[in-house]
């Protein structure tokens, strides 16, 4: 049987000394039987030896372990051990863990259900993009046009959206004549990391360290490998020099976290709204015995000062939408950036 951890490091196309760390360490899996009780003992396993958040969030794996197993029975169906399954996987509070089996999948949502949502994409269409056959333009995933005050605006919403050095040759050369530039990448609930990496670095002329990151190395809750250092390091295309502002929100999550710390490192940088999402570990998959798929973070990523940001990113300043700017047609993130940028 393939490890999970490496096949999808390979899959994904990692870099070689991460991967290369990885095939030092190949631990093969206990194979259960597929069965209630075998299916709940192989999930538990594999968060157990390969999920990499259980003893910063002070998870007590082992007690969760007794209580739910006390639910599994021998003929419970395949709905009552899914529900029973996820529920026990919830108490990992990382949305980036799911389980998929051939009826559904579960997805933990409380990392932004329980706050202010701090975007309209209505209210963004109507007040500040218009018509995309003639107030905007477009270069793969980006949508970009200039405010009426000279302000520069891209709408990022996927990190899955692939954008090219061409693409953003041509963005930051149309915007060049603005005073400042906004990135929107609210409600962007990420994708991939090489196009976080990818955009980040039109905004910097020196290479300049952001974070770090570890992988498992046993199955221990404290097996990790020294902490590799990321760097970003400035494009060959064209960069942008000016004064930035990042709007973000609760839903910001995964690369669009990585996304914003990079950015939050950078001297002419700074991000409005709410406190991001988080989801810095980098997901792989596994297998249950009756072919239900699990994913999970089995690296840890850090900021530059070694600090977890699996929970999130504070903002540079604080804001929510305002319910008397909504009446109005205005929004408020927008609007403190644009007066931010014009200062």
């Amino acid at each position: 049987m393939k490890n999970p951890i490496i096949y999808r490091i390979l899959q994904q196309g990692f870099c070689l000394i991460f991967c290369l760390g990885l095939l030092s360490s190949c631990i093969r899996e206990e194979e259960f039987v597929n069965n209630p009780q075998g299916n709940f003992e192989q999930l538990w396993k594999i968060i157990d030896e390969q999920y990499c958040f259980l003893d910063y969030k002070q998870i007590d794996w082992d007690e969760i372990h007794t209580r739910y197993q006390k639910l599994i029975t021998p003929n419970m169906g395949s709905e009552g051990l899914f529900e029973v399954l996820s529920e026990m996987l919830y108490e990992l509070q990382d949305g980036h863990v799911n389980l998929a089996s051939a009826h559904n999948v579960s997805y933990y949502d409380a990392w932004y259900q329980d706050y202010p949502r701090n975007f309209r994409a209505d209210l963004l269409e109507d007040s500040y993009l218009g018509r995309a056959s003639t107030d905007y333009r477009t270069a793969a995933g980006l949508k970009y046009k200039i405010l009426k005050d000279n302000i520069g605006y891209i709408r990022y919403e996927s990190f899955a959206d692939p954008v090219g050095n061409g693409n953003l040759d041509e963005v930051l050369s149309y915007l060049s004549v603005c005073n400042g530039l906004i990135i929107d990448v609210r409600d962007n609930g990420g994708g991939n990391a090489t196009n976080s990496a990818r955009i980040a670095s039109r905004f910097t002329n020196e290479k300049i360290l952001t974070g770090y990151i570890s992988h498992k190395t046993g199955t221990g809750h404290n097996d990790f490998s020294k902490p590799y250092a990321i760097y970003l390091e400035p494009a060959n295309g064209v960069r942008w020099q000016k004064k930035v502002v990042v709007l973000t929100n609760r839903r910001s999550f995964s690369a669009t976290n990585d996304f914003v710390n990079h950015m939050r490192c950078l001297p002419n940088v700074t991000t409005i709204g709410d406190k991001t999402g988080g989801g810095s570990g980098m997901p792989f998959t596994s297998e249950l015995p009756n072919g239900w798929s699990v994913r999970f973070s089995a690296s840890p990523h850090f900021d530059a000062e070694m600090n977890h940001i699996e929970f999130g990113i504070e903002p540079d300043i604080k804001a929510d939408m305002l319910q008397e700017d909504e009446l109005r047609g205005k929004d408020t993130l927008i609007e403190m950036a644009r007066r931010f940028l014009s200062e």
